[in-house]
């Protein structure tokens, strides 16, 4: 089976390809529709079915797969969320969300000014590329969770509806 990943993030890449071990995993670059920095759940997991959508219209591939992280308020906290989208050839969609972690109020604040996560992320754990490496989440939890592990549970979430539904 060919599966084509909405974006180059090797994060993300890597997530699909430790769960579609037996398929040519494939990833291109494909716009999410949403903010840069997505502001809540519902904006977040749209971003994850665009760019899955996106895989399939753009590029020849079995199944499209969308990864999206973003922000959402909980009370008065803001939560990291990540959403993934599975859309396949026949345009069946299934969504699946994963960890949600408080994010300091220093990040929020930046965030409310309009920066994106993964480059604040950047100044305030003064690394380069944390999105593509051990994601926020990998920051705040001491490196026990990456951003690679979050994604895999995500995916699996995915897989498992898309096997179960067996289309």
């Amino acid at each position: 089976m060919n599966i084509i990943v909405g974006s180059n993030n090797p994060a993300k890449i890597a997530a699909v390809t430790d769960i579609f071990s037996q398929d040519k995993i494939t990833g291109i670059q494909a716009p999410s529709q949403v903010s840069a920095q997505p502001f809540s759940d519902a904006e977040t997991r749209l971003g994850a079915i665009n760019r899955a959508t996106y895989c399939l219209q753009e590029a020849s591939g079995d199944i499209g797969v969308g990864l999206e992280g973003g922000v959402m308020y909980v009370n008065n906290g803001l939560y990291l969320c990540n959403w993934g989208a599975l859309v396949t050839k026949n345009n069946n969609v299934f969504t699946a969300s994963g960890a949600r972690i408080l994010l300091p109020s220093e990040i929020e604040n930046e965030l409310n000014e309009g920066v994106e996560l993964g480059d604040v992320m950047d100044a305030y754990a003064k690394r380069q590329d944390v999105r593509k490496k051990e994601g926020a989440i990998g920051i705040f939890t001491n490196e026990r969770i990456s951003r690679k592990e979050m994604f895999v549970h995500v995916v699996k979430l995915l897989y498992g509806q898309w096997e179960y539904a067996g289309v």
